[in-house]
């Protein structure tokens, strides 16, 4: 479809293939051009880097229903003025029409920016509507250096993003340097990002090169930023600002030439309200936030996800396997607290139990011992129910506040109950609950448990 703008309103000559299109091109001048990916005789987007040779000023709007990332970056690199997954809303649309008409002249273009040698194929699956503006946002920052923040729930793909605009963008040749900010013990992650010299502290034998230097030509990505400890919030912020970095226990400054990619699954601006996260620090790395959706509010892609990690067992070495329509409803059923992680994690666990080729629904809840599926009845919580009772009856959270309040109510006693099943030791802890150690160590913490305090050793 090709649109042309008049004075009381656009002008609108349609074609829905390729042949008919170029046809249009060759009878008139148009302002602005809508292409479909999906046309009668072929790929509406194979052509269009002639067309934009041909028509240099004529910006070009992409629409398609194959809503993925690919689909995306394809349009990215036509140098399209912007590109909109189905269903768009029609208002958005005219909007961008009139922008695309209004810059023809040669103006900045709000939408996407032409590209090069950007190669699709990375493994973030998914066609809901709830992924469309995370795509499309990484489109937007694949041909500049803007820092990115990707804000999401454990589990949700953050360190997929940052991969992709890694190898999708300009830097992709350069390395890709992964942190995480959690892991890290307080005292030491400073000479993680930073390195340090010989005898800088005890144990400092040898030179150490920091992460920052490490990425130099690539992407940083620095992840749970939300934990970094104070000092090295205030080193970092110096080091984005001026682009130098010294190790610890140095006296020169080095150079560095990264591009800084950031995630965190905390709420910054409440801790920046407590003084535990400096506000400079996060409207630095806050230049472009990507916000991904937890796994609950696309469920629409949940059984995307399972085939696809059901072809990933297989390249690891599972049986095939295959889901019926009831078990994908079974599994588009449950929460997914810990989001697509725990997806993954589950179809490789049914990957190895199953019996049969075909996973049915009732396959999924006898392989789980029915952990997923929803009770038939509520005589399994009934305990658990009397003792919420009981807690509410003598608590009285904040509102907003019932369930982080409940919630570390009951995580407390059960992670207090694996510890002692464990002598204190945390992996064994986080295997038997099925979380990450990270994850257990960090709850540790904001829970005031001591896990020394569970071992027999003492």
């Amino acid at each position: 479809m090709t649109a042309a703008l008049e004075d009381d309103g656009f002008a609108v000559s349609k074609s829905d293939s390729i042949a008919g299109r170029d046809k249009l091109l060759g009878s008139q001048p148009f302002d602005a051009m809508l292409t479909d990916v999906v046309l009668i005789d072929g790929d509406g987007i194979e052509g269009l880097e002639e067309i934009r040779r041909s028509f240099p000023d004529m910006p070009i709007i992409i629409l398609s229903a194959q809503n993925t990332l690919d689909t995306a970056v394809r349009a990215t690199d036509t140098g399209a003025f912007e590109y909109f997954p189905k269903p768009f809303d029609l208002d958005d649309l005219l909007h961008a029409v009139g922008q695309a008409v209004g810059n023809r002249d040669g103006e900045d273009k709000p939408g996407l920016q032409s590209g090069d040698d950007a190669v699709g194929g990375l493994p973030l699956v998914g066609r809901s509507q709830a992924m469309q503006g995370v795509f499309r946002m990484i489109t937007r920052v694949l041909r500049n250096d803007l820092t990115v923040l990707i804000l999401g729930e454990s589990g949700t793909g953050k360190e997929l993003v940052a991969d992709a605009i890694h190898q999708l963008g300009h830097r992709k040749t350069g390395p890709f340097i992964a942190v995480n900010a959690a892991a890290i013990p307080g005292e030491l992650i400073e000479s993680e990002l930073f390195g340090h010299e010989k005898g800088a502290f005890t144990g400092a034998i040898n030179q150490a090169i920091g992460k920052f230097e490490q990425a130099n030509g690539g992407t940083l990505f620095l992840d749970e930023i939300g934990d970094m400890p104070a000092d090295a919030q205030t080193r970092l912020l110096r080091a984005l600002q001026s682009g130098r970095i010294r190790r610890v226990g140095g006296r020169q400054e080095i150079s560095v030439d990264v591009r800084i990619v950031a995630a965190t699954n905390r709420d910054l601006k409440p801790m920046i309200a407590a003084g535990t996260f400096r506000e400079d620090l996060f409207y630095r790395l806050n230049v472009v936030p990507i916000q991904l959706p937890p796994l609950r509010e696309r469920t629409d892609d949940i059984a995307a996800l399972s085939r696809h990690f059901l072809r990933l067992a297989v390249q690891d070495g599972l049986p095939p396997r295959q889901l019926d329509s009831d078990a994908i409803s079974l599994l588009e059923r449950q929460p997914w607290r810990g989001n697509v992680r725990e997806l993954r994690n589950t179809i490789y666990r049914l990957s190895l139990m199953a019996r049969d080729e075909v996973i049915d629904a009732d396959t999924i809840a006898s392989v789980l011992h029915e952990a997923i599926a929803l009770p038939k009845n509520g005589s399994d919580y009934s305990a658990l129910g009397a003792a919420l009772d009981n807690w509410l009856s003598h608590n009285n959270p904040e509102e907003g506040k019932l369930y982080p309040s409940a919630l570390a109510a009951f995580e407390k006693p059960l992670f207090e109950h694996v510890l002692r099943q464990t002598s204190g030791n945390q992996l064994r802890a986080a295997s038997l609950l099925g979380i990450n150690r990270n994850t257990l160590r960090k709850r540790l913490v904001e829970l005031a448990i001591n896990p020394d305090d569970f071992s027999t050793a003492r």
